[in-house]
């Protein structure tokens, strides 16, 4: 004998699981697009193709655009966000006076912990982090300042207190470059690693190129401010 409620658990199970393969098709699909041709140039058209969806699927998940590219940015925010968080805490209980350089060191492993959300999750996010970036897509600037604003305020705070000689006027410019840095860094990686073992015989991968920038950035942020 047919047992109805089983039949109609197996029928909702089975409609839950296809929209969450539907949304996640979306995702991906949005993803690789907007890291390869940018935010503006990525029509939602394009992306139902590419995830052989039809709009209504993306209106139904997404609602919009903008709500879409949210959405891609956070399946890795959530992960980044939180474990940069934790290990600026411990860094901080562990050493007070911790360089500008051990800081940005910290980050490291919870940047590299973004290819477990995607394979080159790493490089992907930074993509899109320097798309946003360079198309002054502001409401990223809300969404993750509104969303994320505990673990931006944390990391601020931790900077600062490294380098108390930068005023804050300044140390927003600077942090703005070392984002600048790290994303124009990520974009040419592939280019650079090529060049660095072609010219230098060099082996690298993603993790010693963020490694090699780290110096760099470090030094850049606590330079004294000129008095000129």
């Amino acid at each position: 004998m047919i047992n109805l409620n089983e039949c109609f658990k197996l029928i909702i199970g089975h409609g839950m699981a296809n929209r969450s393969d539907t949304k996640t098709r979306i995702l991906d699909a949005a993803e690789k697009l907007f890291a390869e041709r940018g935010f503006s140039e990525t029509s939602l058209r394009l992306i139902t193709s590419k995830a052989e969806v039809n709009l209504a699927s993306v209106n139904y998940h997404f609602g919009s655009k903008k709500e879409l590219i949210r959405a891609v940015l956070a399946r890795y925010l959530d992960v980044f966000m939180p474990g940069a968080s934790t290990e600026l805490t411990k860094l901080v209980q562990n050493n007070e006076n911790a360089s500008l350089e051990t800081i940005f060191s910290a980050l490291v492993r919870p940047l590299l912990d973004l290819n477990k959300v995607r394979t080159e999750g790493t490089r992907i996010f930074l993509q899109l982090l320097g798309r946003g970036y360079i198309e002054s897509q502001g409401h990223l600037r809300w969404f993750i300042t509104t969303h994320y604003g505990e673990h931006l305020d944390r990391f601020v705070q931790v900077v600062s207190q490294s380098a108390p000689h930068i005023p804050p006027a300044e140390m927003f410019w600077r942090l703005h470059f070392t984002l600048g840095t790290v994303v124009f860094t990520m974009a040419s990686s592939d280019a650079l690693m090529e060049i660095a073992e072609a010219d230098f015989k060099e082996q690298n991968d993603i993790e010693s190129v963020i490694r090699k920038v780290i110096p760099y950035m470090a030094a850049g942020v606590a330079v004294p401010v000129s008095k000129a």
